[in-house]
């Protein structure tokens, strides 16, 4: 079990999923129409550290943040 947050312009709230990879949570947040955008263009984080292995390994104490990209001037 991973909690992920959905930062930024995604708006959705922060959700409990039970899966041991990167790999299987991008299989099943592709399931949802209005998340399937963002996966191709969002950086990821684990506990704070971006990562980009999806076969990076998830424990029930991970955070996974979802960080979609952002203009700044």
């Amino acid at each position: 079990m991973a909690k992920v947050e959905f930062l930024g312009p995604i708006g959705i709230e922060a959700k409990n999923y039970n899966v041991s990879s990167l790999k299987d949570l991008k299989e099943l947040l592709a399931q949802d129409e209005k998340l399937k955008e963002w996966l191709d263009i969002c950086a990821v984080a684990i506990n704070d550290e971006i990562v980009k292995d999806l076969e990076k390994p998830l424990n029930s104490s991970d955070k996974v943040s979802l960080l979609p990209p952002v203009c700044g001037g």
